[in-house]
């Protein structure tokens, strides 16, 4: 894909925030809870967005897969992040100066509550049971949104299990306020593969023709929040309805 370059707010080429990868929550010096994400969707965006024009800056978690680098490329840039804290922080950098936000990130829903025996250094094994207490990580999505300027275009994503897909999906759209979320099956996360459906606020539903790998989705996907962007009545008349 190629797409054409859009307009927003006077700019030839629209500024793309992405976030991307798991978070770490530190339990220990060498602990933590994290997930398998790969983070690959997200370089998959970021690449295709920038070979598009697209002026992109990558939000990437701890991952293992090679990141891609910005080079003399001053469209990309790659900025890291450990734990949901961090990329709140960087959301709240980025996100005021971006057009659009693609918040790709699995971001823990908990984390460990502090604890001097669990956080100073390296908790030792014994025979006895050991409690994590956990309290819940802040709503990085529903904060950003909440802090949206009026042309600002925002996509989520919702992993669940395929019989809970489309509710779930439908659910985080209106209660997170954006303009897209894309759902997607649980067998997503650590694969090259996706097979998922994109729903918008003006009632939009589309699919994903079949699985497919997550470097041809890249395009896919960017090729629709293109289209909403050229063509942003319908979303705009979608968040009053929310109001």
């Amino acid at each position: 894909m190629t797409p054409n370059p859009s307009n927003i707010a006077g700019r030839l080429h629209p500024r793309l925030l992405i976030t991307a990868g798991p978070t770490h929550e530190i339990i220990d010096a060498v602990r933590y809870l994290g997930n398998r994400s790969s983070g690959r969707l997200g370089i998959a965006l970021a690449t295709e967005a920038v070979s598009a024009g697209w002026h992109t800056t990558l939000l990437l978690g701890p991952i293992s897969s090679a990141v891609p680098a910005p080079g003399s490329d001053s469209r990309l840039s790659v900025v890291r992040f450990l734990s949901c804290s961090d990329l709140q922080r960087l959301l709240r950098e980025h996100a005021p100066k971006a057009d659009v936000l693609v918040m790709a990130a699995a971001v823990a829903d908990y984390r460990p509550r502090p604890n001097s025996m669990l956080s100073e250094g390296k908790f030792r094994r014994t025979n006895m049971p050991l409690s994590l207490e956990l309290e819940p990580t802040p709503d990085l999505l529903a904060e950003v949104a909440a802090n949206r300027r009026p042309e600002q275009m925002m996509v989520g994503f919702a992993l669940e299990p395929r019989a809970e897909l489309l509710a779930s999906a439908k659910a985080k759209l209106e209660r997170k306020k954006i303009d897209l979320v894309v759902g997607n099956p649980l067998e997503t996360m650590d694969s090259d593969t996706i097979e998922a459906v994109v729903l918008g606020r003006d009632g939009s539903e589309t699919r994903t023709p079949g699985l497919m790998t997550k470097t041809a989705f890249a395009p896919w996907l960017l090729s629709i929040i293109e289209k909403r962007m050229e063509h942003p009545a319908a979303a705009h008349l979608g968040r009053a309805g929310a109001a």
